[in-house]
């Protein structure tokens, strides 16, 4: 058992839900916080732009709903597409926010065994780069994306923007 919620000893999975529900409004901040105009800067030419890291956290998400529905032993991690198949930051966000509902009701439906069945992380030459369970590889991917999200906070101010409230308050708010 992982903490306590309301007196009682939450699972593993149940915890993962918890946090990662309570990190859900800080990137829809973040991304609302994005000057929609300008997804094409990067602070360095080897950087990401922020509209490719924006396009990388849907795509993590949209993965995830993958994950939790197949099970597979095999899971090649984040299906990265281009920020423009998504089309604009409005259109990004509303497809985030439609896939965390999405991902709300796999995570529910997931029961321990399929918390804890095995999956791998395999690199696209086929090399397996972790062995874990599907639950070890969300908490990998959550970490990774909070990662990802302070990344994409560092631009907003440069980009123009005013940097929201993430874990407390922002001199910009």
């Amino acid at each position: 058992m992982e903490t306590q919620s309301c007196g009682r000893e939450l699972s593993n999975r149940e915890f993962f839900i918890q946090r990662w529900e309570q990190e859900y409004p800080a990137f829809v901040r973040v991304f609302k916080a994005l000057p929609a105009d300008r997804l094409d800067y990067r602070p360095h030419p080897r950087s990401r732009s922020a509209g490719e890291l924006f396009a990388l956290l849907v795509s993590f998400q949209q993965s995830w709903i993958e994950l939790c529905k197949t099970q597979k032993n095999l899971y090649g991690g984040v299906r990265w597409q281009n920020p423009g198949s998504f089309g604009t930051r409005d259109e990004m966000i509303s497809a985030y926010e439609c896939d965390h509902d999405s991902l709300a009701i796999q995570l529910q439906a997931l029961d321990d065994n399929g918390w804890n069945h095995e999956a791998w992380l395999i690199q696209s030459t086929g090399e397996i780069l972790l062995k874990d369970t599907v639950g070890g590889l969300l908490w990998v991917a959550l970490f990774d994306i909070v990662h990802h999200r302070g990344q994409l906070s560092t631009y907003i101010r440069p980009m123009g923007g005013k940097v929201p409230s993430i874990y407390g308050p922002s001199a910009d708010m």
